[in-house]
């Protein structure tokens, strides 16, 4: 691999990490793993407006976090893929860990 790509490729790793750095993209995170939800579920499990919530899914889209589908006229999330559950649950393990 060249040394152009790994940069690339730890930028790209910096901007993920980046995603985890919010409370409110890690409650939308937490939530999702436990399955899929359309962006008002997602808005009313957090008490928040369904417009910051849909500000921070939009984030989480362009960094390929989560996933959609339409079911109908309503826009379903999930996380993308077992990496995105992995980094969240290797990162809560710690957390709760280092708070014993």
């Amino acid at each position: 691999m060249s040394e152009e790509k790994k940069i690339q490729n730890l930028t790209e790793t910096v901007q993920l990490f980046k995603i985890f750095s919010d409370l409110t993209r890690l409650r939308i995170i937490d939530l999702l793993y436990t399955g899929e939800h359309a962006v008002q579920a997602i808005a009313d499990a957090l008490e928040t407006s369904q417009s910051a919530i849909s500000h921070q899914l939009k984030l989480l889209r362009d960094m390929n976090v989560v996933k959609t589908r339409k079911a109908g006229k309503q826009v379903i999330y999930c996380l993308r893929d077992s990496h995105i559950k992995e980094i969240f649950l290797i990162g809560y393990a710690h957390a709760t860990e280092c708070n014993k």
